[in-house]
């Protein structure tokens, strides 16, 4: 299994998953201070481009400069507080407000408004855009609230040289879905519980038939760090009996880039509290988890290869997706039982498995955020406070 959480590390109690409170709490103590997956640099190819994405009740944008680095700032205007951009939003070389077209540069510094004479005290270099972290990790665009929050690469030693020749910021998007979309999957379950059921197998025997048939369970590990966990089951050799299964076993192969281990591997990743990325020699996918509610979670993410990725490879990249959306289905069915059975009064979590080290170890960080104090939240008011991250 890899390193293990601590010995004592228990699941979470009921009000975790139940109380409105503790929603409330983490909106403060986990969202508003740790690294949101956000996108991926495919979204902003050029100057200008932009995006908005939803992070501790705020809405952030972020957008491509002129120098082609990243910006991001809180998606509304200094004067009124309009909602600056709503998607989609066509690209340009300036942020307007479309209420009263007070305008910003890229980097968010207020260069214009109407009829400025107007209106005393106008002090441009004090109406910047509220300035907001933004840092591109292996392609993928992650955006946090906190001004002095860790920079993400440095909290994940290691997982670079694990999952590098995966990700980059070459990607190409496979199908409709982007980051973005809040909308494109929901589960009737408290994130927790969804991160919970991602963090461990040991429920594959019983509620994944399809994946026992194509998966070595024996061999699946999971090597758990301080800010991450680490994921790797092997592909079986022996022939599923299922045809589609077994169409995927035999089409499987690696993107350019990849090892010729990688061909027969499966493997995905945690990043605290809620990134999660699926590995996959056909392709990969970037997603996380948000509450949308006590009890409702989405599941925004986006499904992207290498570019040149041969037709034998995105043939079984289509099978392999087909796979994924049943056991997604069969995931959705157990989390919502999940949901509905720890608001039985009287019900205590009973004692984890080695296999479920990673749920002590997640469910560990979450009582430690929740018992500390929030990271500042308000956005620093000038833009000098809040270094910007740059593309790598």
């Amino acid at each position: 299994m890899g390193n293990k959480a601590s010995e004592n590390s228990a699941a979470l109690a009921a009000r975790f998953y139940t109380d409105p409170r503790v929603a409330e709490l983490e909106t403060t103590h986990v969202f508003a201070s740790s690294w949101q997956l956000v996108g991926h640099e495919s979204d902003l190819p050029r100057p200008g481009a932009r995006i908005i994405a939803p992070i501790a009740g705020r809405e952030v944008l972020v957008v491509r400069t002129e120098d082609g680095g990243l910006a991001a700032h809180l998606n509304v205007c200094r004067h009124r507080g309009s909602r600056l951009v709503a998607a989609p939003e066509p690209e340009g070389k300036a942020i307007r407000c479309p209420y009263h077209g007070w305008t910003y540069k890229l980097d968010g510094s207020l260069v214009g408004a109407p009829e400025s004479r107007t209106i005393p005290c106008l002090d441009k270099p004090k109406l910047g855009l509220f300035p907001v972290r933004v840092e591109s990790f292996l392609g993928l665009l992650f955006a946090n609230l906190d001004p002095n929050a860790v920079p993400l690469h440095e909290q994940v030693p290691g997982l670079a040289d694990l999952i590098g020749r995966y990700l980059g910021s070459d990607l190409e998007p496979v199908g409709r879905y982007r980051i973005q979309d809040t909308a494109t999957e929901a589960q009737d379950a408290n994130w927790k519980v969804v991160v919970d059921n991602y963090l461990e197998g040991y429920h594959v025997p019983v509620a994944h038939p399809g994946l026992m048939r194509l998966l070595d369970y024996q061999r699946y590990t999971a090597t758990i760090e301080k800010s991450y966990v680490y994921f790797e089951v092997p592909i079986r050799d022996k022939p599923s009996s299922n045809w589609l299964e077994r169409l995927y076993q035999r089409f499987a192969s690696p993107m350019p880039g990849l090892r010729p281990d990688d061909h027969r591997m499966w493997r995905y990743v945690v990043i605290y509290p809620n990134t999660l990325i699926d590995l996959y020699p056909d392709h990969i996918i970037a997603w996380s988890v948000t509450p949308l509610g006590v009890a409702r979670s989405g599941l925004p993410g986006a499904f992207y290869a290498k570019p040149g990725t041969s037709w034998r490879t995105r043939l079984a990249q289509r099978l392999n997706i087909k796979i994924g959306w049943i056991t997604n289905d069969e995931d959705a069915e157990l989390v919502a039982r999940v949901q509905k059975g720890i608001a039985t009064p009287g019900w205590s979590p009973g004692p984890l498995s080695q296999r479920e080290a990673a749920v002590g170890w997640f469910a560990d960080r979450i009582r430690a955020d929740l018992a500390a104090p929030p990271a500042p939240m308000e956005a620093a008011p000038t833009l000098e406070k809040a270094p910007q991250g740059e593309a790598r």
